[in-house]
């Protein structure tokens, strides 16, 4: 098996809190991430391919078109915008760097027909980092 990997880069700003909570809660468990207005992140997104490379091309999938998908399917989605309320798909969901990597493998699951999906890493940072790998 061969693993073939994309990296890709997006902005955006999130706010981290439980609707649920309260406002002191919140900053308990989020600290300065609950704000208010939010705060923003330079994300690193690294999406990572498995299968047998195509005898004829030597590819598992096409890089410039894996590119493409996730910029479809992810990154013109979630470039520039507020992560709790500008993307429809992350409306109910705390926008950690955790679910975000999980709510990307939904979308990007069924769309990897060469190879299959074998993992997300998601770095909110440098010192920030998520790998998920499914369910």
């Amino acid at each position: 098996m061969v693993y073939l990997t994309r990296k890709e880069q997006f902005a955006a700003s999130h706010r981290l809190f439980n609707p649920k909570f309260s406002d002191k809660k919140n900053f308990e468990v989020f600290g300065k991430c609950a704000n208010p207005n939010g705060h923003g992140h330079n994300y690193e997104l690294s999406v990572t391919i498995v299968g047998t490379p195509d005898i004829e091309t030597g590819m598992i999938m096409d890089l410039k078109k894996l590119s493409d998908l996730l910029e479809k399917e992810l990154l013109e989605k979630v470039d520039h915008k507020h992560l709790n309320m500008d993307v429809d798909f992350l409306r109910e969901i705390i926008p950690t760097a955790e679910n975000l990597a999980k709510e990307f493998w939904k979308i990007l699951v069924p769309k990897i027909t060469n190879g299959k999906l074998y993992s997300i890493v998601l770095a909110e940072s440098g010192a920030n980092i998520v790998e998920y790998r499914g369910e």
